[in-house]
């Protein structure tokens, strides 16, 4: 261990010296940050830092120091919390201040009791996020790496840290500003209770309720057994809840984020790297069948909140955990085998890039090598892949995203297993990526775009709910004749904005919200896509194995583990290297154009010089270049004029193909 246990296992013990030191002095909330900073700093100490993505939730302490790698699915409205409060000792008399931050359930004891009128007490403002783990996150972001020197990335034996332990679990006793309902957990103990225990139970309960505020007393030790998965039936929802996770089949658990600081530095559908305090008191949970039985626990001149908002808002925390946000960081990727932070001055002496870089060119060989294997010996496709996969918006200029790449694969065999074992070799690569099968039925049916729901008020979450740098590979060789319904249609229309715009619309009903997005879209497909994409390259197998399945499993196998985490690296890093062009290279580049007009003014367009520019840009990066060379610049031409000779080799073979 890099220090001691305490600041993992007791954080809030942490907090109460820094809060009994400097008293109702807000001094000692930046102390507190400046200690788990600091904390952080030694010798890989995050490894240590048990993390919600990798430890089932059962296996947590309670008020444990806990780290979570997530996206903001929604933004809560804000909340008020006591941020500092009195208690009342009601035989002695005695009064003692405690600290709400980072806290839930108010802190009393069992002869205690909180003070309202207490003149002492401040209230605060928090924000609530509800996050949900990143979606469409590789596999092998289980073995997540944490970096010490460059060339320890390649070693596969060093592995993340997970903890195995399994903890009994305590019960929070912090204050919540909340009208917070029951447990759920406690009404379905409370059924298979003697009626006498059950009236001793409601008694308490009552007890620690005033004006819609809830502490508890003794904590009593809960042992949690269950996974989440039993959790989740046992609970019995009704349909409208869910865990809004945005693509169908993600696991993981989503968290209420309660962020104290600089709150205004995030937006909904950014990857957030949390660490904080882990809060599943039982006090918190609701119920969620009994609407009337809730109902009348809240003060009706304090509650506009209606049933369904106050179910959703405040899940059970065995389900939907919340973590009190100490530190908070927003990611600029999620790929565990690179620095987190990636800005370019930084990352010009860094030793990790430096280090990289110096092996680019046979690393982006064997990447070519790869690729042409698992697209069947064709190169030029592979070419292709590449500069697909490291291309990413760079700027915007009015509504044009510029860098955007869309790459149609077009002669995707049909009625075959290629597309899905090529997708999985892509999932392999990149840190997070879907397949989108297309059918009729799935579009049909599908949810799309996110939409507001105002009863719950909440953002109900759509397939296109997506972080940055998502790598989503859309299937067309599964389309069959059908018809598409209204929201099929719309659907499509989703897709097709996307592509172009790399916007998406959420719908609010009265009206819609454009959120910008920055997704790398690959569509497959037997003739020309029915969508729009920036550059269309028909696949030439080279080969056709008897048995893809068997053949794409040797081509996975026969690569080392440190040679697809170099991969990883390569197809990262090249996002974030600067790019430029001289004064020189672009006299050059305007000439050339002028010449390609004379020579064949139908069939050069402004849009074709656009095409050629991404494609120079997207190659000198790929081999390390930041700045376009001419050697680079006529590799583009050569590229681009055999991919053109391949399209109207295969409309004359097929007239309908362009």
């Amino acid at each position: 261990m890099p220090c001691g246990e305490d600041w993992l296992s007791h954080p809030l013990g942490i907090v109460q010296g820094f809060f009994a030191q400097n008293g109702v002095n807000p001094d000692w909330e930046k102390k507190v940050i400046e200690y788990f900073k600091e904390k952080l700093k030694e010798n890989n100490a995050p490894k240590w830092v048990p993390s919600l993505n990798e430890v089932p939730l059962h296996y947590l302490k309670p008020n444990s120091f806990v780290k979570f790698r997530c996206m903001v699915q929604d933004m809560f409205d804000p909340e008020f919390y006591m941020g500092v409060y009195e208690t009342v000792n009601r035989n002695t008399k005695a009064r003692v201040l405690h600290f709400g931050k980072y806290r839930d359930v108010a802190e009393c004891g069992p002869q205690q009791e909180v003070d309202l009128n207490s003149p002492r007490t401040t209230t605060l403002e928090r924000q609530t996020f509800y996050c949900v783990p990143v979606p469409g996150e590789s596999m092998w972001h289980n073995f997540r790496i944490f970096p010490i020197s460059w060339k320890s990335f390649f070693n596969p034996s060093f592995n993340a840290y997970v903890n195995a332990n399994q903890a009994r679990v305590s019960p929070s006793t912090s204050y919540t500003p909340s009208r917070h309902k029951r447990s759920y957990e406690d009404d379905e103990d409370m059924d298979l209770q003697p009626s006498k225990q059950k009236d001793q139970h409601v008694t308490a309960r009552q007890a620690g309720n005033v004006g819609g505020l809830q502490w508890s007393g003794e904590p009593k030790r809960l042992e949690t057994e269950a996974s989440s998965g039993q959790q989740l039936s046992s609970l019995n929802f009704s349909s409208p809840f869910d865990l809004n996770f945005p693509l169908p089949g993600e696991k993981g658990p989503a968290c209420l984020v309660k962020v104290y600081e600089d709150w205004d530095c995030f937006k909904v559908n950014d990857v957030l790297e949390l660490y904080g305090i882990l809060s599943v008191d039982p006090v918190l949970s609701i119920l969620n069948n009994d609407e009337r039985d809730a109902s009348s626990l809240l003060d009706p001149m304090e509650c506009t909140d209606t049933a369904e908002e106050q179910r959703v808002h405040s899940p059970p925390a065995s389900l939907v955990p919340r973590i009190h946000v100490v530190l908070a960081q927003k990611l600029q990727h999620i790929n565990p085998l690179l620095p987190a932070c990636l800005n370019k001055e930084e990352s010009k002496t860094c030793k990790f890039v430096s280090g990289f870089m110096s092996e680019l060119s046979p690393v982006r060989a064997e990447l070519l090598g790869f690729l042409t294997h698992a697209l069947l010996g064709d190169s030029l496709a592979a070419e292709y892949l590449i500069l697909h996969l490291i291309s990413t918006v760079y700027t915007r200029r009015d509504v044009l995203p510029l860098g955007k790449f869309t790459v149609n694969l077009s002669g995707c065999p049909r009625n075959s297993t290629f597309t899905e074992h090529l997708y999985r070799i892509i999932q392999h690569l990149v840190p997070a990526s879907f397949r989108l099968q297309m059918t009729i039925e799935n579009m049909n049916h599908l949810k799309f775009i996110p939409h507001k729901d105002y009863a719950a008020n909440r953002l109900v979450s759509g397939l296109l709910q997506l972080p940055s740098n998502t790598s989503l590979v859309i299937d067309e060789t599964l389309l069959e004749q059908g018809q598409l319904d209204t929201p099929g249609v719309h659907n499509v229309t989703a897709l097709s904005n996307l592509i172009t715009w790399q916007k998406v619309d959420y719908d609010f009903s009265y009206h819609q919200m454009e959120f910008p997005c920055n997704i790398n879209v690959f569509i497959t497909s037997e003739g020309r896509s029915l969508l729009p994409a920036d550059c269309q390259i028909h696949l030439q197998p080279q080969l056709m194995p008897p048995n893809m399945e068997e053949y794409m499993n040797s081509l996975l196998s026969a690569v080392l583990p440190s040679v697809l985490n170099k991969f990883r690296i390569y197809l990262t890093l090249l996002r974030f290297l600067d790019y430029s062009i001289s004064d020189e290279i672009t006299k050059a580049v305007e000439d050339d154009f002028v010449e390609m007009r004379k020579n064949d003014p139908q069939s050069i367009t402004a849009d074709d010089l656009h095409q050629l520019l991404i494609v120079a840009r997207f190659l000198s990066l790929s081999a390390g270049q930041t700045t376009l060379s001419r050697e680079r610049w006529l590799r583009a031409k050569q590229l681009e004029s055999l991919r053109r000779a391949r399209l109207q080799q295969q409309k004359c073979v097929n007239g309908n193909e362009l």
